[in-house]
């Protein structure tokens, strides 16, 4: 279905893709994907000060408002909202994500609170699985006998070796968290390995990438993401000069990407690298980063209040905000709101470069956050869309090119 999308500026002057109404759309045959992933904001401070955080590093301050934790009861209403949801769209099943700040912060209580609040709410009608985001520093052996009795699953942070580590990822004392983090991880991996989803890496182009993947090797991950650090047209990140032609971060991934695809056996799973190559076979997107698939992830933070991304805070003040909040508001009122829309609409929501674009099924015009530029907003092309095009570009090349070995060998 095609549909013609302007722009629209907000009040706060954060310009997202103008969808029509959604009422004419749906006499169009639209109707909106119901949301299945839930990131809950348990706690809204952090006991590291990373140099890239969007949160708090970045344009968006609203956190400076919140109460530091999510209360009981907000915590309930969540779960009550994230049921209601469930029974009205029929869903068969749910992620619930606890995140920061820092969840564990939030201690194990509240954490246990959320988890089994939402579990009840739901009553059967619904899987909810739940994962953890954190920094690991407080991750020790009373924490993950509590996941693992509530099966929540635990990702954690870690930017490489300890060099690359303590670069970014800091104390406010300005001493790196390096040790911390892996003496947790090393208690995850060797004591509860049914737990451990993965380890997030935020790139940072003077590192060498190869040493950064088998240094992350080392402590054996299920998976492995590589995050673009958050940046976009008007507030660049390092090492990207905007509309510039080279492509350092495709230049990082294709090295890693080589390293990964020619290994003699599978290391771990590179979730970029993988969820690039499901795409160039004809797959649907499971990321809001890439493909064009409905976007089917919200936010509530620790007041209660509902967001649509989170990760929009490094763009403008005000722009993840809905105006909605658990205690008056479901969360179809969230799937109704222009910017929702636009983030399911798939290719009619791109800018015009994008939608001409031949790789545009797989890059998908990027993350939403990565698109923003002052004055145009979200309608554009990536910040990353040079990089994106050369690392889908050499991903296409390579596996078609074993494709069509494999096939040649079969006869």
């Amino acid at each position: 279905m095609a549909v013609n999308l302007g722009s629209v500026q907000r009040d706060d002057h954060t310009e997202w893709p103008k969808a029509p109404d959604p009422a004419a759309l749906a006499a169009q045959g639209w109707a909106p994907t119901p949301f299945r992933e839930f990131v809950v904001k348990v706690n809204s401070r952090c006991d590291l000060s990373c140099a890239y955080c969007y949160v708090y590093e970045m344009a968006d301050r609203s956190w400076q408002e919140q109460p530091i934790r999510m209360s009981a009861a907000t915590a309930t209403r969540t779960g009550e909202r994230i049921a209601e949801h469930v029974r009205g769209h029929g869903l068969q099943s749910v992620e619930l994500i606890l995140h920061g700040g820092e969840p564990l912060l939030a201690g194990p209580a509240l954490l246990s609170h959320i988890v089994t609040a939402t579990r009840a709410a739901v009553n059967g009608h619904a899987r909810v699985g739940a994962r953890i985001q954190t920094n690991g520093i407080r991750l020790d052996a009373g924490y993950l006998r509590m996941f693992d009795d509530l099966d929540i699953a635990v990702a954690i942070s870690l930017d490489g070796d300890r060099k690359a580590h303590d670069r970014h990822r800091k104390y406010a004392n300005g001493r790196g968290s390096y040790y911390a983090v892996t003496k947790s991880l090393g208690l995850l991996r060797d004591s509860f390995p049914h737990l451990f989803s993965g380890l997030l890496c935020t790139i940072d182009v003077r590192d060498d990438p190869v040493a950064i993947y088998e240094a992350l090797l080392e402590h054996r991950p299920p998976r492995i993401d590589f995050l673009l650090p958050l940046g976009n047209w008007s507030y660049p990140p390092p090492g990207r000069m905007p509309g510039a032609a080279e492509t350092p971060y495709a230049d990082w991934l294709i090295a890693v990407f080589d390293r990964w695809y020619g290994a003699a056996r599978k290391e771990t799973d590179v979730r970029l690298f993988s969820e690039i190559i499901h795409l160039l076979l004809g797959g649907r997107s499971n990321s809001e980063s890439l493909g064009l698939s409905p976007v089917t992830v919200l936010v509530i933070d620790t007041d209660g209040t509902i967001e649509l991304s989170d990760t929009v805070r490094s763009s403008a003040p005000g722009a993840p905000s809905t105006g909605l909040h658990v205690a008056r508001n479901a969360f179809d009122e969230a799937l109704l709101l222009s910017e929702a829309v636009a983030r399911q609409l798939g290719e009619s929501a791109l800018a015009p470069d994008c939608r001409s674009c031949k790789v545009r099924a797989v890059c998908g015009g990027g993350q939403f956050a990565h698109r923003y530029r002052a004055e145009t907003g979200f309608a554009n092309p990536s910040v990353y869309c040079p990089d994106l095009l050369r690392l889908i570009r050499h991903i296409r090349r390579v596996v078609a090119a074993d494709v069509s070995s494999q096939l040649e060998r079969l006869g």
